[in-house]
């Protein structure tokens, strides 16, 4: 589980495909590391495969994982939002994250206003249902606060709509924000209290006392 308040902006220092897979390698300037622990990477949860004290961690991404996310287009030199599993004692200046992408959107326009940016994200119709202005939203693993939504909006032949971020200065210079350019994907993360409701609102449990009967 996370928060969505990046803690360093990596590097990756190499990728290797391989088998429908791919194995890669991040200076995370994270030097406590353990093997097997999760950390949010451009807002997907991997795994800690290897690691050095410095702070060098290996990680496997398996073909679901490129095929969900942006993550397979990273080269070496790449920069990503890191971000490690939240503890107990942890403030949550965000909002919960599971690091589990539910789609791949677009930046399609930014620009500077005042000390802040703006941004448009286009984003999958699919996702609609699960966004709502002042709501929150995970974009490469940053908690992000939806100011506009723009409605039926095309994007190379997809529909969906756009959302406007306003990113203050603080986020602009300590995420990979800076780096991105129109035309950039970026990983996607709903608001999981949306999904865990829409659930249960097609589930009754009449629903759930049939499964019961059903079973030998």
């Amino acid at each position: 589980m996370f928060s969505g308040i990046i803690e360093h902006v990596g590097e990756v220092q190499s990728v290797s495909l391989r088998d429908k897979a791919m194995d890669m390698r991040i200076a995370t300037h994270f030097t406590d590391l353990t093997e097997g622990e999760s950390i949010a990477t451009n807002g997907v949860c991997l795994t800690v495969t290897h690691f050095t004290p410095e702070g060098v961690a290996d990680f496997h991404l398996s073909g679901e994982t490129l095929a969900r996310t942006s993550l397979g287009a990273l080269t070496a030199g790449a920069r990503v939002n890191l971000e490690r599993a939240v503890s107990l004692h942890t403030r949550l200046s965000g909002h919960i994250v599971q690091g589990h992408v539910d789609g791949v959107g677009v930046l399609t326009h930014k620009e500077a206003a005042g000390d802040s940016h703006h941004l448009r994200i286009f984003m999958p119709a699919a996702l609609r249902r699960y966004v709502i202005e002042k709501g929150s939203i995970t974009i490469n693993g940053i908690s992000l606060t939806v100011n506009e939504i723009y409605e039926a909006i095309q994007h190379d032949g997809q529909q969906g709509f756009e959302i406007g971020l306003m990113i203050i200065p603080h986020t602009w210079t300590h995420t990979d924000l800076s780096t991105l350019k129109n035309g950039a994907r970026v990983n996607l993360e709903v608001d999981m209290m949306a999904k865990y409701i829409e659930t249960l609102l097609r589930h009754s449990p009449e629903e759930a006392l049939l499964y019961k009967g059903s079973q030998p």
